[in-house]
């Protein structure tokens, strides 16, 4: 049967009841577009790499089927007197996959290599000052100001054994590089590491001293990242995999017609949107226009938006199966504003007056930098928006390339103008305005590749934090929501689907971040 979830309610879907009883282990097959490039949890903060090692190593909370936060390596919670941070209590009897007992010195120490200059999460703890501990099994997140929301917003904060850390030379991250952290791992979760082939096949084995109950029957679990989607897809209907998320949208009512087979579809809480180098001086990739910014001008920015046609990329390339964005947070979910739910208009003649306007009535040329194989049909949406940005006289010369390396090109600053997709970790719109809003510092606008600034969303950041008040809170959101709508900061596009397919004796657990977790699967 086709099932369609929505994130609108955070609910995640099962092709059956969690309650029911496992069945005979099994090996478990699954393959995806992305392979997580490391094993390192605090090195590359991107959903495959997350979505992975949720698997391996846990954090002090996590989610559970309907997204809602609930203990994990802490047992409970509670705010600090006069809002300045969060205690946590430790889970006790808890071992890593080595056999080493975990306690408060490994949350600090994973704090404090999740915070270090190479981590690339650091974002994460920006209202965090110091992390204190108590006692063995007890520590403080020492916070700026009340902050209500961050024990679900480091629900992918995943704790490293310090010791094994320090004995192989793992005490920091290694985002560029490699260290004995990128390709082993030694976690506490419900799966343990057996071997790792980049590129080609991860292999995961159950953690039999696993604190939790065990809700799958996976006896190992092998990770095949398959790139090309109908290769991925002729593997499933062949019977070498069990499970691969995407698949071609094209492709899902032909899957589902078959017998033995299943399609699990709904909308992802990622919104894909364009970015531009707001702090760039010159465009890099114009033949004509050098010297200067165009995207300096909103209007620029503005008259690309609405040369966009979004519900024909929809109708077209997404088969129907998106939903078009006008914030960086799909409608429904918290802070959403609805004071502000209507993107541009998609209105040609507008946006060449507009360049006109700013001076460009001639148009220009740019570079519109473009993964290949990380959102569904990412390649051919950035054609298909240069195809329309053509027609109001502006030439976007489109570099695709795999995601392994789209983000180092990012960080260097080697675009124009790209593709991004981005799903709030929280659930809430204050999680893109932290990554994607603020003006880049040492933890706040980490993902910010452009350089957007905004001095009144900098100063709203921390109240909105930290607000209890749901209007008063809400206000200030919709605030930021307009400022991003005038300023033109991103072009929101689009919510992205979600479009799993698997053999029909899978029994899985949809999350609406795409997150896959093993210990939900049962093989029937």
């Amino acid at each position: 049967m086709f099932r369609t979830t929505f994130p609108v309610a955070a609910l995640a879907l099962s092709t059956t009841l969690l309650s029911s009883l496992p069945v005979a282990a099994e090996t478990f097959r699954w393959a995806g577009t992305t392979d997580p490039q490391t094993m390192d949890p605090h090195a590359v903060n991107a959903a495959p790499v997350l979505s992975f090692l949720n698997n391996v190593y846990e954090g002090l909370v996590r989610r559970d089927p309907e997204m809602g936060v609930e203990p994990s390596l802490a047992t409970s919670w509670e705010a600090l007197p006069d809002g300045a941070g969060w205690r946590f209590t430790l889970r006790e009897g808890v071992t890593f996959h080595d056999g080493s007992e975990f306690n408060a010195d490994d949350v600090i120490f994973s704090y404090e290599r999740a915070v270090s200059e190479a981590s690339d999460v650091r974002s994460w703890f920006a209202s965090v000052t110091e992390v204190v501990r108590v006692d063995d099994f007890t520590v403080d997140f020492v916070t700026t100001a009340p902050n209500p929301l961050f024990p679900g917003s480091i629900a992918n904060f995943m704790i490293l054994d310090s010791g094994w850390a320090a004995e192989n030379g793992a005490d920091l991250p290694a985002r560029d590089a490699e260290n004995h952290a990128t390709r082993n791992a030694n976690g506490t979760g419900p799966f343990m590491l057996a071997a790792r082939n980049p590129g080609i096949e991860t292999r995961l084995v159950p953690n039999e001293n696993w604190w939790d109950t065990a809700g799958h029957n996976v006896t190992e679990a092998i990770f095949t990242p398959i790139g090309n989607p109908a290769t991925g897809l002729a593997a499933l209907l062949s019977g070498e995999i069990d499970f691969i998320s995407p698949i071609p949208l094209q492709d899902a009512e032909q899957v589902e017609e078959r017998d033995g087979f299943e399609v699990l579809a709904g909308l992802e809480t990622r919104v894909i949107m364009l970015g531009f180098g707001h702090d760039h001086d010159s465009l890099l990739y114009s033949e004509e226009t050098t010297g200067a910014n165009p995207f300096h001008d909103p209007r620029v920015r503005r008259a690309v938006a609405q040369a966009i046609d979004v519900e024909t990329i929809d109708r077209v390339i997404m088969r129907g199966a998106a939903e078009p964005a006008s914030q960086l947070v799909p409608a429904g979910l918290s802070g959403y504003s609805d004071d502000h739910a209507d993107r541009p208009d998609y209105d040609p003649d507008a946006a060449r007056a507009l360049l006109d306007e700013a001076g460009y009535g001639d148009g220009f040329s740019f570079g519109l930098m473009c993964p290949n194989d990380r959102y569904i049909n990412d390649e051919a949406v950035c054609r298909a928006v240069a195809s329309m940005l053509a027609r109001i006289g502006v030439e976007a010369n489109v570099n695709a390339m795999p995601v392994r390396g789209y983000w180092d090109e990012l960080r260097a600053d080697n675009f124009d103008m790209y593709l991004l997709g981005w799903s709030p970790g929280t659930f809430d719109a204050e999680h893109p305005i932290r990554f994607l809003a603020h003006t880049p510092t040492e933890r706040l606008g980490t993902w910010n590749f452009g350089g957007y600034s905004n001095q009144r969303i900098d100063a709203l950041l921390a109240p909105i934090q930290s607000e209890v008040d749901p209007a008063a809170r809400q206000a200030m959101l919709d605030e930021v929501a307009g400022i991003l709508q005038e300023d033109v900061a991103y072009v929101p596009l689009y919510t992205q689907p979600l479009i799993w397919a698997m053999q029909e004796n899978v029994d899985v657990v949809q999350r609406p971040d795409d997150f896959f977790m093993l210990r939900w699967v049962t093989v029937n």
